[in-house]
């Protein structure tokens, strides 16, 4: 049975084969703002669809000025040839990756959306789980990462990176592509659509989630602890991720703040004399500044014993690195499930 107020995006395309791919992929997305309706014949189309339309999306090639009749709020045209023959229609490129059209209809949705997308409950308070060190050159991003992409294998969970250079360039965003200053805006200037404006910036490795980090590192220092916090707190409020690992710098307001909110804290260090000066001074500021608590929940690693890191980001779940990082992920499920135990007794 259908639900009486689902918005409802029609998708329309003769070429059979790529109606049915995109609309395989549309479907594995679970918390889309529409019921998802596919036709291969305009005619079909025209005489099932009477109620009202949110998106109509037409492949170039199936357009046809009877379509006008059917209203719908936005009108997708699905760009097959590379220029733009009919006025008032939005364009989007058919022949480019699927996630790139889901994120572009998504963004011509947001104007008129008057409903945030469906939370996806997860039952599950988000766990944050911070990496800070302030020894540079320790792996810091790489175990990060390889963390991220281990718990991804069986929890909901997105990376942020919050470095000055965020250090891996498969990571990094394009010219074109939306990162971290962008949802930083829509936070600020449209929070009643933050959960939609967040799916158009979402990329993915494997099941991992996570958000191109700046491109500019000095953006991060214009950025105040409170909007910091902020952004952390709504994406808790979406109760769609269970882990949020956090990959920070000394670039950003409120890193204290930061590391107080997580349930964890990784310090990579090195051996040496002045890496260990660091540490000890990095520790004693915490203790001034009343973070002790911090420092209760830090646990001190060191991966001098790591010769090689592999070169490409999915081969960092195997090897010496992940060995070590799952025995850390297992004590870090382990508590989790007894804090859900207990809160499930109280």
């Amino acid at each position: 049975m259908k639900e009486k107020n689902k918005k409802v995006m029609v998708l329309c395309d003769t070429e059979e084969d790529y109606a049915q791919l995109m609309t395989e992929f549309m479907k594995k997305r679970k918390n889309l703002p529409w019921e998802l309706r596919t036709y291969t014949n305009v005619q079909d189309m025209l005489s099932m669809e009477k109620q009202e339309i949110e998106m109509l999306v037409v492949s170039e090639s199936a357009y046809g000025p009877e379509l006008q009749s059917m209203c719908p709020k936005r009108f997708v045209i699905l760009n097959e040839s590379g220029v733009m023959k009919w006025e008032n229609l939005f364009y989007v490129d058919k022949y480019q990756e699927a996630e790139e059209i889901m994120k572009q209809l998504l963004g011509i949705y947001t104007e008129i959306a008057d409903t945030q997308l469906p939370m996806l409950r997860t039952n599950h308070r988000t766990v944050f789980i911070g990496n800070y060190s302030p020894v540079r050159r320790c792996m810091q991003t790489s175990f990060a990462i390889t963390m991220s992409l281990l718990l991804a294998e069986k929890h909901p969970t997105l990376y942020l990176n919050f470095e000055h250079y965020a250090g891996s360039a498969e990571l990094l965003p394009d010219m074109q592509m939306l990162d971290m200053a962008d949802l930083l805006y829509f936070l600020n200037a449209q929070k009643d659509k933050f959960r939609l404006r967040l799916q158009t910036i979402l990329k993915h490795r494997g099941k991992l989630d996570y958000i191109p980090p700046m491109r500019s590192g000095q953006n991060l220092l214009t950025v105040t602890a409170s909007e910091w916090i902020e952004l952390l707190q709504k994406i808790e409020e979406l109760e769609e991720y269970e882990y949020v690992i956090l990959d920070l710098g000394e670039s950003m307001q409120g890193l204290f703040e930061i590391l107080r909110l997580c349930t964890r804290v990784y310090t990579l260090t090195r051996e040496d004399r002045i890496a260990q000066g660091k540490l000890l001074q990095y520790e004693q500021i915490l203790a001034m500044y009343e973070y002790g608590d911090v420092l209760g929940k830090t646990k001190r690693l060191s991966l001098s014993h790591i010769r090689k890191l592999p070169e490409e980001l999915e081969q960092l779940t195997k090897g010496d690195l992940a060995e070590m990082v799952k025995g850390l992920i297992r004590e870090v499920e382990e508590e989790h499930g007894k804090e859900e135990r207990w809160n499930t007794q109280s």
